[in-house]
């Protein structure tokens, strides 16, 4: 069983204004509400501070995004934690609503840089994702999804879209608050096209929201979408066989969204 995470400690609340907070886990964590803060643990300083960077400017019409709170000194990360105002909301099963905000959130982003520390990821999602876009090769494990990756990846044929800065996790990191715009309350960056964040949230809810089979057609207009649903599934395939708390039941979602996409190649 994982250790119960720990609060942000006096010092960083103080730091972001929420000396007197009572500290609140949200959901499952790791983000804590501190009074108007949520403030989450920051373990790579540069890419925290280019989330807080990107966060503090971009302007989404229909879209509330949490504005990154600096500390009394000027800070995005203090001591392995950064902050952002809390906004109010849950994930929710509306998925076409959270397509919807991965395309206008990447028309936003499309003139942004290449973020320098892409290069430095060595984490098994940062692998994952390479694996899925032919930059890198691994032996995966079987019985965890490297043999449906391998099948799969007889199927890839050359994108031609071009890449930019994507949020490649937004399945389950979108939040609804009754009728107001949806939130985005961070950012993880990847160098793909536009259309697989769209596709990387499909692919995850078809394997593990319940998502109708229909969403995959009902967003077939977004370009080259075989293709690009193609590589969100060998993402998703690869992290699953290189993370340590897959299992072959937590397979099956995967596989039957395999199926799907396959039928599209």
């Amino acid at each position: 069983m994982s250790p119960a995470p720990e609060p942000p400690p006096a010092h960083v609340r103080a730091a972001f204004g929420a000396r007197d907070a009572e500290p609140e886990l949200i959901d499952a964590g790791p983000v804590w509400r501190c009074g108007d803060a949520a403030i989450r643990p920051a373990g790579k300083p540069a890419e925290a501070t280019w989330v807080a960077k990107t966060l503090d400017t971009l302007s989404v019409d229909n879209l509330r995004v949490a504005r990154p709170l600096r500390s009394t000194d000027g800070r995005y990360v203090v001591g392995g934690w950064a902050a952002t105002k809390y906004l109010s909301g849950r994930a929710e099963p509306r998925y076409d609503e959270v397509v919807e905000v991965a395309v206008k959130l990447h028309a936003a982003t499309a003139d942004l840089p290449r973020p320098r520390f892409l290069d430095a990821r060595t984490d098994l999602f940062a692998r994952a994702d390479r694996l899925a876009w032919e930059e890198e090769r691994a032996d995966l494990d079987p019985s965890l999804g490297g043999r449906l990756f391998e099948l799969l990846s007889a199927y890839r044929k050359p994108v031609q879209l071009k890449p930019q800065v994507v949020h490649g996790d937004l399945f389950g990191n979108v939040l609804f608050a009754g009728d107001a715009a949806p939130a985005i309350i961070d950012f993880t960056a990847y160098w793909r096209p536009a259309e697989y964040g769209a596709a990387v949230v499909v692919v995850d809810a078809l394997s593990w929201g319940g998502a109708d089979h229909g969403l995959v057609q009902r967003w077939s207009h977004l370009a080259e979408w075989p293709q690009v649903l193609l590589r969100a599934t060998l993402f998703r395939l690869a992290v699953h066989a290189l993370h340590p708390l897959s299992s072959t039941q937590s397979l099956v979602g995967l596989e039957r969204t395999a199926t799907r996409v396959t039928a599209l190649l």
